[in-house]
């Protein structure tokens, strides 16, 4: 895994900056419903589902961006959603400095997977890019029992799902890379639907945005290959010099390919009877 420290500064510079943050945002937004945590009339508070309570009386709604990183997604989440209050959580000290600068006072340190509040604490909560950084299963099952337990009835949780596969855009790259080995997929969407299920969640939509920016080009592939992404194979294993000499040899070694297209998943607390 990357050291999200050492590339908090030049983080959003290499993933698309304000172009990347806005359509991720947006598609997001289309997932959570303009009600989470809307005061309808004084002493009633508008439920995802537009049931009102009397015991949440006048409370703002809430949402969580867990994984913020440098807060550009997360200041676009509260500019968007004025009526929330929206707090930003990174485990990465310097990811959060930035985000903080972005978010004045809403931005803390947390582990997703031991998040530091009360159960139905928040409207919503998000995981943009977070899931596929999970070295096994059982640290996505916990992520998402987490977002979940914090969640409020009707509250809703939104991630980013099946990111590598996203980048599989049908390119001349994407042919010589084909045959790679590679890591299982720890955001599949299938498998976070089950740990959804498992945790009392139920699907509730979903959308898709253009990852701009993030399209690659043979040169780039053939540096971040050699630093070991995208595959099971270490840097130093001798079948990366033959991937690297394929990749080498494709035409418009800077031409970035198409951009990916990410996918996005709601899901949804029910309100008891």
């Amino acid at each position: 895994m990357l050291d999200y420290d050492k590339e908090a500064g030049a983080y959003d510079a290499t993933r698309g900056g304000e172009a990347r943050a806005e359509a991720a945002a947006d598609a997001v937004l289309t997932l959570i419903p303009d009600s989470t945590g809307r005061t309808r009339r004084t002493g009633h508070t508008c439920s995802p589902d537009n049931a009102c309570s009397p015991d949440d009386a006048d409370r703002p709604g809430r949402l969580l961006d867990l994984a913020c990183g440098t807060g550009i997604v997360t200041r676009r989440l509260a500019a968007a959603r004025p009526t929330l209050r929206v707090t930003g959580a990174d485990r990465a000290p310097g990811m959060a400095r930035m985000a903080a600068a972005r978010l004045p006072g809403s931005v803390l340190l947390a582990d997703s997977r031991r998040l530091p509040f009360a159960d139905a604490t928040f409207d919503a909560v998000t995981t943009v890019w977070l899931l596929h950084l999970m070295a096994d299963t059982a640290e996505v099952r916990a992520i998402v029992a987490e977002c979940a337990r914090v969640l409020r009835p009707g509250g809703v949780y939104v991630t980013t799902v099946d990111k590598a596969a996203a980048h599989d855009v049908g390119s001349d790259i994407d042919a010589v890379l084909a045959a790679r080995p590679r890591r299982p997929a720890s955001d599949a969407s299938a498998e976070v639907s089950a740990y959804a299920l498992a945790s009392g969640l139920l699907p509730a939509g979903k959308a898709a945005f253009t990852g701009v920016g993030q399209g690659r080009s043979p040169r780039s592939t053939l540096a971040d290959l050699r630093r070991g992404w995208f595959t099971m194979l270490p840097p130093d294993d001798p079948r990366v010099e033959g991937f690297a000499e394929r990749l080498a040899s494709l035409p418009d070694q800077d031409r970035r390919r198409p951009d990916p297209r990410f996918g996005v998943r709601a899901y949804r607390k029910p309100v008891a009877d």
